[in-house]
Order: C-alpha cells, then sequence, then structure tokens
C-alpha cells in the first residue's frame, strides 16, 4: 500500500518549505484523536520534532537565501523520507517555526521501529546539502529529535510541549541526537553495527525484496515500462526503503554491494518482460566513483540477457556534488553503451542546471513536490511550466513522479510532458505482480 500523505490546501501550507503549517498541524492531530476509540488507553499516533542545529550560522555565514535554501531541502528530505519508510498509515509533517520540523504519523508502531526511523532521518537529514553559490562549500546541518507516542489524554498543544521541553533538554547539552518525552532512549533491538551485518546476510540470503513500479506513456496511457526499488522487511526494525538501506550500506561500506545486487536481482526480472518496456534503475556515488563501472555494469546485462538499449539509469543531484567532471565521463562511457540516463528528483534540491547543460541526460524526473500544488496555485502552476520549456529547449523528455490523481495526469498530459509514474495507476509492487499487470 502506498504511504498516505494528508491533503494540504494552499493555505495551510507553510509558505517556505510547503509543509503543513502548524495551525493545520494542530487541527489533524486533533481529527486523529477524535477517531480514538472511547475505550482504548493509547491512540496510535507517533510524533517526532526534528530540531536544526547551525541553522542560524548559515544564515549569517552564506546569507538568509542560503539559510532558507537549506530548510527546503530538509523539508523535501522529511517529505521523501515519510513517504518511502511509512507505508499505508496516513502522516503528516510540518514546519512549526524557524528550523524547527514536526512528522506525526498515526499507525500503530513499536518504539524501537519509531526510535530507529529517527535515526534514520537524523542520518538523511545529516548529508551534504548543496550550496547554490558556484563553487560554494556543501552546508551539513545537525538535527536533533524528540520523541513521543500520544495516548488520548495528549492534546496537540500538549503533545507540541512535550516534545518542546525534550529538546531544550537536549539543547543544555547532555549529548544525545535522539531523546523521548520519557527521559529515556529505547533500547534498539538491533544496533546499528548489528544491522550492518544483517545487511550483509540479508544480501547473501537473497532476501532483498525487488519492486517495480510501473511508467506510463501520458499521449495514450500505454506502459512504456518500470522503475525498480528495493525494500528490506527486518524481523526487529520492520519494513525498511530503500533510502534506509543504502544508509545502513553506506556505514558498512557495502554500498556498491548492494547496488549491484539489486540491479542484477532487477535485470533478471526484467529479461522476462515484453521487448517494448524499459527498465530504470537507481545509480549511486559508489558507482560512479568506479573508473569502470560503465563496463562492468554492460557485462552484467549482458551476462543476464536484457539489452542495454532498453536500460534507464537514474541519478539524484548529490551524485554529482563530489567531482562533476569524474561523473561526466562515466556518464559518457554509459551513452557509448545506448544506456539511457535520467535526472532523478529534480526539484527536491536547488536544481543546479549546470548539470543539463554539460551532462548527457535524456531525461529529467520532477519530484513528486514539484505537482503537490499545480492545480490550485498559479505560482506553482508557473514554475511547472518554465521547467517544461527548458526540458524542451533542451530537447528532454519529462518522466513526472507522484501522480496521484486523474486531475493531475490530465493537467500534465496538457502542458506537454511526456511519462509519468505514481499511485494513481499503480503503487510499487512485485516482480509477480508486474507480469500479471502486463498480461491483464
Amino acid at each position: 500500500m502506498a504511504s498516505v500523505p494528508t491533503e494540504l490546501t494552499h493555505g495551510s501550507r507553510d509558505s517556505l518549505t510547503g509543509l503543513a503549517d502548524l495551525a493545520h498541524a494542530r487541527a489533524m492531530i486533533a481529527e486523529w484523536q477524535s477517531d480514538c476509540p472511547g475505550e482504548s488507553d493509547d491512540c496510535p499516533i507517533h510524533a517526532m520534532m526534528i530540531s536544526l542545529g547551525r541553522i542560524d550560522t548559515v544564515n549569517v555565514a552564506f546569507g538568509e537565501s542560503a539559510g532558507d535554501g537549506a530548510l527546503v531541502e530538509v523539508a523535501q528530505r522529511i517529505k521523501h523520507f515519510a513517504a518511502d519508510e511509512l507505508d499505508s498509515s496516513p502522516w503528516l509533517a510540518a514546519r512549526i517555526s524557524g528550523g524547527a520540523f514536526l512528522l506525526v504519523a498515526r499507525q500503530p508502531c513499536s518504539r524501537e521501529r519509531w526510535q530507529w526511523l529517527a535515526e534514520a532521518l537524523a542520518d538523511a537529514i545529516a548529508m551534504p546539502i548543496a550550496n547554490p553559490e558556484e563553487g560554494g562549500a556543501s552546508l551539513r546541518l545537525w538535527p536533533r529529535i524528540a520523541l513521543m507516542r500520544a495516548t488520548m489524554n495528549d492534546s496537540a498543544d500538549r503533545i507540541l510541549d512535550r516534545l518542546s521541553e525534550v529538546q531544550a533538554r537536549m539543547r543544555e547539552g547532555h549529548g544525545r541526537r535522539i531523546d523521548w518525552s520519557t527521559g529515556e532512549v529505547a533500547r534498539l533491538g538491533r544496533s546499528y553495527r548489528e544491522l550492518e551485518a544483517d545487511l550483509l546476510a540479508a544480501i547473501d540470503q537473497d532476501e532483498i525484496e525487488i519492486l517495480f513500479q510501473p511508467q506510463y506513456a501520458l499521449a495514450d496511457d500505454r506502459m512504456i515500462g518500470a522503475e525498480a526499488l528495493a525494500r528490506w522487511h527486518h524481523p526487529t526494525v520492520g519494513r525498511i526503503g530503500a533510502s534506509s538501506l543504502f544508509q545502513i550500506a553506506e556505514r558498512a561500506d557495502h554500498v556498491a554491494q548492494l547496488s549491484r545486487h539489486i540491479a542484477q536481482r532487477a535485470l533478471e526480472h526484467a529479461v522476462h518482460w515484453p521487448e517494448h518496456l524499459r527498465l530504470s534503475l537507481n545509480i549511486t556515488p559508489a558507482d560512479l566513483a568506479a573508473e569502470s563501472f560503465a563496463t562492468e555494469f554492460a557485462r552484467l546485462a549482458e551476462r543476464v540477457g536484457f539489452p542495454l538499449g532498453r536500460i534507464t539509469l537514474e541519478i539524484i543531484e548529490q551524485v554529482l556534488l563530489a567531482d562533476l567532471d569524474r561523473v561526466g565521463h562515466v556518464l559518457d562511457q554509459l551513452k557509448v553503451f545506448d544506456i539511457r540516463l535520467a535526472l532523478d528528483d529534480f526539484g527536491a534540491g536547488f536544481c543546479n542546471f549546470r548539470y543539463l547543460k554539460v551532462l548527457p541526460i535524456d531525461y529529467i524526473k520532477l519530484d513528486r513536490s514539484m505537482i503537490d500544488g499545480v492545480l490550485e496555485d498559479e505560482r506553482d502552476l508557473a514554475v511547472f511550466r518554465a521547467i517544461l520549456a527548458m526540458a524542451r529547449a533542451l530537447d528532454l523528455a519529462v518522466v513526472v513522479e507522484g501522480v496521484e490523481s486523474e486531475e493531475q495526469r490530465e493537467l500534465i498530459a496538457t502542458e506537454g510532458c511526456e511519462y509519468y509514474q505514481g499511485f494513481l495507476r499503480s503503487e510499487p509492487i512485485t516482480p509477480g505482480e508486474f507480469l500479471s499487470l502486463i498480461d491483464a
């Protein structure tokens, strides 16, 4: 099932980040609380407050525009994390003040899993953030996260007060970056080091699940292929999405091994597809750091028997931060093999347009946030149209991610986009379900 963010009107959004504002967060928590069964002492609402250290320093050192850009990037990371990790339960992400954010989920969740989710989110937020200034150093922000499990007696204001008290306690200097409103940190069933060992075993035992999200042409709604995604169902912490999966792998220095495993298993499934369907795979900084990656990937696909001309490799902006010249060289090698390239999550970060000028990109994949407000807000629609105009000028095809309604599909078709994917047509599904969908 798809994770379910709450619906936002334009008036309930934070003007900078597009997340819910404080008033909407209060109202949504109150609505969820009112739905709790009267005979239960507990309500399945879990909350975390994320507070960013150093945001004031960023404003002073680099200017308020850089600080605002960093807050927008953090907001996108929180949204993406929630969409990947919170299964089918409703959730809400809000900016409640300056550098403080709130993530609330209405779902049964063990204390250990909620704390693990906080640890994984903290790692995601602490990754480098591109500085929009030409040649500027990347920024890093260090989050503290306060956690709690709400009961029926906890109003929205009470939840916010308790989380704020925890944040104040953490600022006093006890060194923790994760803490609970009880003042106790849960003992995770598995430490990060144990999770790293578990991951290696899961790769060896083929326990990493491969899913496919179908992609469609807007002109006639025919299926054109699918993006391969990975999930891991850990016996203690539960379902782990692709982003957190790679964070664990990075700690263990096994990103390349995990990426290769996912690619091989996806190719082995896709070799049974009809010849008109393409396979999209995500590649990592560790992949592109290897000078031999293009050749090794081509050999892998050839051994499996999947044509290189039917493969699209997707890269995200963070892949490009380290060494643009080296990355460009590897991408040029991939193009020699007739592999197509897509810049993924476009619009989620700073959108450095130089990448589109100097790299051999075939597609841009618009991040789901780029269509969140296009039906209601003229400014959002204007930005959307400007990006499409730029793509046409550069002869780039556009894939829109996160299409969830027929109204969105009709609008992006009218505006001239070529392809889309999203829960309107299909959530990520198993290889068997994908084959059934093809045959239907």
